[in-house]
Formats: C-alpha cells, structure tokens, sequence
C-alpha cells in the first residue's frame, strides 16, 4: 500500500557513489553525487552519453544489475533508505510509487499482449483492484494521454501504433498507480518534434494533475528548460552544477555547463560570424579520469597546480536558491566575457546548379494484405511532384516529420531506387531511371551520403584505414596502393582524426568518431553532392557541434553541395542557405533560411517552429500543439494534404482544403503550398521572438 502523504523530499541522493566491477577493475561510474527532488517539482538531469545520468536512474530504481553496486552514500525515497527495504517492500515500491519511461517504448511493452490488458495488469497486480475498475482505469488513463479513440487503442497490439502513439501507453502506463514519483530517461529522443512537443507538454500537464514528482533525465537542454523546475549537469560521473532553470541558463557557474551552451545552435548563433564552439578534447574513460577536477583537461581556465591538486566538492554561491558548483574559481571567472578566438570564417561562394529535380514522383505498389500476398494492390504515394534545384557549395536543408517523404527521395537521387515519374538532373544529365548497379563509378563518387547511425554504417572486422581504401579503390582513385594510403591519410586530416587511427577498427571509437570517418568515406571520391541523412541526430551535443562545423569547413574547401536531412530546426537555421519542408511527399514550403524562419509560414512550418525546444529563457514561442500523426501515404486525405491538422483550415472560405490540393504561391523566391490568401498569410505573427537586451 502507499505512504500517507509526505512533505519531506520526495527523492534525496546523498554523495551516492556507484561502482561496475570487472574481472579486472573497479568501474566508478557515479561519484559523491546528490540531488533532492521535492513534491511536484520536476529536476531534470543533463549532460553527455557516458556520464552517469542512466546509473543514477538504475540506482534509484535498485536495478544495477549483478555487477554494479552502491559504493558509498544513500538513496531516500520519502525518507526511506531504499538500499534497507526488503525485495518485497521494494517490489511494492516500483511501478506503484516509483515509476520509469524508457528511451524506446517498445522495450516496455509486450508485443504478443494487446495494450488493455498489460494497462490492467498495473493496479490489479500492486493494488488488486477488479478486472471491471481496472478497465475503467486503463480507460481513463488513455484519455489523459490524449490518444484518439481510447476503446479501440485498448484493443490493439502494440506494433499498430505509431511511435509516438507508444510512447504515450507506456507513459498512461507508468502513470495507473499514480506514482509519487516519476523517472523519465531520455523519452522523446526517438520522436519527431511535433510529436515531441505534444509528449513533454502532456508529462508537464499530466505531473501538474497528479501531484507527481519527476527525474527528467536528458541531453536536450531546451526540453530541460520547457519541462524542469530546477537542473542538474552532469560530467564524467559528477554533479558539477544544481540550480534553478534561471539560475543555471542565465548565471552558469561552471566552465562545463558555459561549454554546453556554446555548442549549442540557440538563435543569433550563424555559421560564419558567430560559429558554434565545439568543447576540445574527448570524454574521460571511467578509469582513466584526471586527478582534481574531471574537465581539467578542456577547461579553458585551467590552471595547473590547483585545479588538479586534489577532489573539488561542490560551492554554494551566495544569493542563489540551491545553487552550487564542482568549480574552484568560480568566483574569479568572468563568466558574461565574450568568447576569444572564434573567427569569422567567410560564406562559401554558391556557384551554379548542380542538381535539378522536376515534378519527381516515387510511388510503391503493394498488395492490401501484404503479409499473404492476397487482395488488390494499393499505391503508396511516398514523394508527389518533388521540384527544386541545388547550387555548387549550397546547403539545402529538407525537413518534415517521419513519414513524410525526405529518405525516399535521398534514396531515388543515390539510385538506390528509380524514379516513378519526373527528372534527376545532376550536371544537366538524366540519373533519375539508373539504378545504382548501372552508375559509373564518377556518378556514384559525385553523390554520396552521410547516415544518420555511424555504427551501422562500418564494417566492424575492418581497419578504419582500410575502409576509406576500399572505397577508393571502387571509385577508381590512386594508381597503387601507397598512392591510395596517402590520400586515405589526407582524408583523415580532412575530418580532423589522428593518422594513427587508421590503424584502429571501429569499436575502438566513440560515436563522433565514427560519424568523422562516414564523412571521410563519403568524401574519398571528391563527392560533389552529399546528403546527410540526419548526421549529427545519434551524436552528443558537444559533438555535433564538431560534426556540423567539420561539414561546412569541407563544403568551402571542396565547394560541396550538402542536402540536409533534418529534423532540429535549430540546426538548420544554423547552417542551411536555404529551407525545404515537406509534408506527406509534398513540398509545402521553400524558401532561404530567414524566409522560411519569419512570417508568413505554411501553417505547417509554423507548427514546426512551435515544437522546437529552446534552450534560451530570453525566447518567448508561441504555443502550437498538433493533433494526430500525419496520415497514411497508402490513403492520403482529398485536398490539400495537410488539412486534417491545420489550425488555419477554417479562415479558408467552402470546403477548399478538403477538396482541392492548393496552389505553390511565389514570392521573392519563397514558395509556400496554401489556399491562405497573401492577405492572411501577411497576418501571421512570429513563432520564435527573442526578448530584446
């Protein structure tokens, strides 16, 4: 049964130390770590892959597997030492008072048990309500997750929902017993932005009505800001900042949380005059960490003989709510300096069309009862009358959410697919009805792609050297061998990675890593055209920072055209030239870059716009939530293809929208697809504003 009510801290870590143990060390994973969560307040956990956040969230839910161990220090939950309880009263505690949603929802769910029964399954095991009252709660949690027809949602399995859809069951899930407190691990990574937006906003409202207390464990800092009270950044096992939101976005006191945010696209932040600043060096190794302070080695204020001379506990700085540091000179740093040696790198020269899509469309035919082969066949429209051109050292960024088109047309243009109906013109030649078996080896080293999962994409019992060789070798580059190793070691110091790793195979490399020799490969034969799928999405942020700068230091070296895939506006308002959003295989809008992020918007993009997180309190959004998930490309709606989600639908006169696909209206070279007149496109107000200083 659950506690009478609590007013202490709902969860308190006190200088908690975590150990892994191996055969052949012991692995400090977290160290003297502390963090309270009080009733109702949300504390969200940031830092890189690796710092311990996933450890601290396992200790909390005493899952550390057989061998991790709680070294030092305690976990009260309610005031209760969590490591003392019995496996019956911890039992009784998890899923009932202490709930976890997971990165992936499939992981949390059954795929052979239809939703209402694993729903059921929570109050009748922890509270052992009936069948009947535990229906009705499934029921009414359902609702709470606003998921359309909640009856028919109970009465489905799990893979006929969208991801999206998912993850709002295992978060209805973890919500049935009405937990005191809620642990969420990183559970919108997997999801589009819009539907991202609808998932934090929903946490936010649903922690709001049941009183519950969350641990909102991150990477993303503008979702930190959107969903937390208060934050705490992690580094290398460490708390190293805890503080109020204002506190800690506005008066950093810590070199490690300053470098995050440097690293991050907030608006004003441009590719050429104000340029991200990526953190140097690499994350420690757990066993490898530096006497002192842990971001000793890629501080930039250092200071040899103190910061290294021994452990740093935290500070409290005066003045501020709960606000401390894991920094000894926090109080010498002038912390509002602007930053040094930054320069301004210069725009790449854009030159004259490379590529050229007309009217391109890409069906598939599939039969109606696919898994059996029986029944009529069905067309999947995945890109509908796709045009646009692509100048020399251009970047074009696509954006859309899943579903919408952007990875079937990268797939035509590498001729890993043919085209339907329509036109691919790379340098005025015809591409579009060759598939990749019958290019030439100039064609495909012309146009090559960066994936978005640089694990996936590397042959894992081959060198690193070896890999950038066997490309060359395809491409037909270097006469010999040695004259191929030479240029494999310039494109190594082309991605900026040591010569010797060349040498390495690819699990000796951390993910950055491993992206930076993707785009070595892709760059091996001098590719004029690359399409980078989603490239810096599986990345840290400190990374992508170094990712995307790499990128655009290539493209004005070899004046590359870059097609973009993406879906964080906030990285393509960094470094595209120019917009193209599409929406169910249409393009709805395009435009440049300040076109398309300033009124008037396609009411899709505005929507977009509204979903991005910030991580920047000075930002005021305007608050668009869109309902459902883009329709079927198998049954795309009569009319235009986005009204069955716009606000605007009713400013337009008739039925319009449901009957006639829109008009692309032009102006100034801004396209956008819409049945709004100029007039009422010219009312629309700005998404994003930036209070003024």
């Amino acid at each position: 049964m659950k506690s009478p009510d609590y007013d202490g801290p709902i969860l308190e870590i006190d200088q908690l130390s975590i150990s892994f143990f191996t055969r052949l060390r012991e692995i400090p994973a977290v160290m003297d770590f502390s963090v309270r969560v009080m009733p109702g307040e949300a504390v969200g956990l940031v830092g890189e892959s690796g710092c311990g956040k996933s450890t601290v969230a396992l200790g909390v839910m005493q899952d550390l597997g057989v061998n991790g161990r709680v070294v030092g220090g305690s976990i009260k939950f309610k005031g209760r030492d969590l490591a003392q309880m019995s496996a019956e009263e911890l039992r009784d505690v998890r899923g009932n008072e202490i709930a976890m949603i997971y990165q992936e929802p499939m992981a949390s769910l059954n795929p052979a048990m239809k939703i209402g029964k694993q729903l059921m399954e929570v109050p009748m095991i922890h509270e052992g309500i009936s069948r009947d009252e535990a229906y009705q709660r499934a029921l009414q949690v359902v609702t709470d997750v606003k998921l359309p027809d909640p009856k028919r949602m109970l009465d489905s399995f799990p893979h006929q929902l969208s991801g999206g859809q998912q993850q709002r069951i295992v978060i209805a899930m973890a919500l049935m017993s009405k937990p005191a407190l809620l642990i969420l691990d990183e559970p919108t990574t997997a999801l589009d932005v819009t539907v991202e937006a609808a998932i934090v906003e929903l946490v936010r409202d649903l922690g709001k009505k049941y009183g519950t207390s969350m641990l909102f464990i991150s990477h993303n800092l503008g979702l930190v800001l959107e969903t937390c009270d208060r934050l705490c950044v992690m580094y290398s096992g460490e708390a190293v900042e805890r503080g109020s939101i204002e506190d800690v976005f506005d008066k950093m006191q810590h070199p490690y949380t300053q470098a995050l945010f440097r690293s991050i696209p907030l608006p004003g932040a441009d590719k050429t005059s104000r340029p991200l600043v990526a953190i140097p060096g690499n994350f420690p190794l757990p066993h490898e960490r530096p006497k002192g302070c842990n971001f000793g080695p890629r501080c930039d204020y250092f200071v040899a003989g103190r910061c290294d001379a021994k452990d740093i506990p935290m500070f409290n700085i005066a003045g501020d709510d709960r606000h401390t540091t894991r920094c000894l000179r926090f109080d010498e740093i002038d912390w509002n300096a602007p930053v040094v040696g930054v320069a301004d790198k210069g725009r790449t020269e854009v030159g004259d069309v490379v590529l050229k899509m007309d009217e391109l469309k890409k069906y598939y035919e599939v039969s109606a009862n696919a898994l059996f082969g029986g029944g009529a066949t069905k067309v999947v429209k995945a890109n509908e009358t796709l045009s646009f051109e692509a100048r020399e050292g251009e970047t074009l960024a696509i954006v859309g959410e899943s579903g919408c088109g952007k990875s079937t047309f990268a797939k035509v243009l590498m001729g890993l697919e043919t085209a339907t109906d329509g036109k691919i013109l790379l340098r005025n030649k015809e591409i579009q009805d060759t598939p990749i078996e019958k290019r030439g080896a100039a064609t495909i080293a012309d146009v090559q792609m960066v994936f978005q999962n640089p694990f996936d994409t590397l042959n894992p019992s081959m060198t690193v050297g070896r890999q950038i060789i066997r490309a060359l070798e395809v491409f037909g580059i270097g006469a010999n061998d040695s004259e191929r190793r030479e240029r494999m070691l310039t494109l190594l110091d082309l991605v900026k990675l040591p010569r010797a790793f060349a040498d390495r195979m690819p699990r000796q490399l951390s993910g950055g890593q491993k992206q930076r020799v993707g785009i070595a490969r892709a760059f091996a034969g001098g590719a004029k055209i690359v399409v980078a799928d989603e490239p810096v999405s599986a990345l840290d942020v400190s990374v992508q920072a170094a990712v995307t700068d790499l990128l655009m230091d290539i493209q004005r070296e070899e004046k590359t055209t870059l097609l973009f895939i993406s879906h964080d506006l906030s990285i393509v308002r960094y470094l595209s030239d120019r917009v193209m959003v599409m929406y169910l295989g249409h393009v709805v809008e395009m435009g440049t870059t300040d076109q398309v992020f300033a009124p008037p918007y396609h009411p899709y993009t505005e929507a977009l716009l509204s979903a991005v997180p910030i991580a920047d309190t000075s930002v005021e959004k305007k608050h668009i939530v869109l309902e459902g998930d883009i329709p079927s490309a198998m049954n795309p709606p009569p009319g235009c293809p986005f009204q069955t989600r716009c606000r605007w639908k009713s400013e337009v006169p008739g039925n319009l929208c449901e009957t006639d696909m829109p008009p692309m209206r032009m102006q100034n070279g801004h396209q956008i697809k819409c049945h709004l007149t100029e007039d009422q496109l010219a009312t629309m107000e700005p998404v994003i504003k930036v209070a003024a200083e």
